[in-house]
């Protein structure tokens, strides 16, 4: 199953995410199928590909609750039809 889900790096007490889609059984830090955004909770700065991310949820991926809660903040969700 394809997930849309955080993929965590930076440096010790700093953490950053990507926004990556990935198969479901692989490891949070391992190998993803492709980059969808960014996000850094300590400055709160999010960059996302919309579209990128509007073909993957129509090819029916599904997307963990803490990346759900980011796209509701960007207004990600008005774009689908």
């Amino acid at each position: 199953m394809l997930k849309i889900r955080l993929k965590k790096y930076g440096r010790k007490n700093q953490p950053c995410y990507r926004i990556v889609a990935m198969d479901s059984r692989t490891k949070r830090d391992g190998r993803s199928i492709e980059e969808l955004g960014f996000y850094n909770p300590i400055t709160k700065e999010t960059k996302l590909k919309v579209d990128q991310i509007i073909i993957r949820l129509n090819q029916g991926a599904q997307i963990t609750s803490t990346v759900h809660n980011i796209l509701l903040k960007n207004n990600v969700f008005e774009n689908i039809k």
